[in-house]
């Protein structure tokens, strides 16, 4: 795709599918005897829970939910809406958080803190990328797919403004993006 607004390349599409699968056995080898509910969160992890779930040979069931801390800038607002909830009820289930970046921690904190109130066996969070040095809280990650410089970064289901999600890699963005919060 030729676009000044992609930058240089930050995962390639081998490294991620190699790395999705590195993560799928792990699961898989971790949830033997109790496979995970994956709970996505969309719309930005739609592509790497779809992986994902090919590559953990177990049972698994889905279930999404929306939230909203971005609106369509780049920063993060830090209020967290819940845009669209669980249709599954989380009671003893063995709940895998599936999230696309963590940036500041601050929506993932609040998940897991709303989602362990509704009483999981257990809940980890599988996140596919971990912005360096941007975390505002502490947040614990059982898998990590890739730690990243702290860029605005697309691709793999990321956007900016609902684009850019379909490009089979993660790249930087170099585009501007109005900055506002909705």
């Amino acid at each position: 795709m030729n676009d000044p607004n992609i930058g240089r390349i930050v995962v390639d599409e081998h490294e991620l599918q190699q790395r999705i699968r590195d993560l799928g056995k792990a699961i898989a080898t971790d949830y033997d005897d109790h496979p995970p509910l994956l709970v996505g969160i969309l719309k930005g992890a739609f592509m790497f829970m779809a992986d994902l779930a090919r590559a953990i040979d177990l049972p698994v069931e889905f279930d999404f939910m929306a939230v909203s801390s971005y609106g369509s800038a780049t920063r993060t607002s830090g209020v967290v809406r819940i845009m669209k909830d669980l249709d599954l009820d989380l009671t003893d289930r063995h709940v895998l958080i599936v999230e696309d970046i963590v940036d500041s921690g601050l929506t993932l904190a609040y998940l897991s803190k709303n989602l362990r109130a509704r009483g999981a066996a257990s809940l980890e969070v599988c996140a596919l990328l971990v912005k360096e040095g941007l975390q505002k809280v502490e947040t614990e990650l059982k898998y990590v797919g890739f730690r990243i410089p702290p860029d605005f970064v697309i691709g793999y289901g990321l956007d900016v403004d609902e684009r850019y999600r379909n490009l089979p890699y993660i790249a930087e963005f170099t585009g501007a993006v109005e900055q506002k919060f909705t």
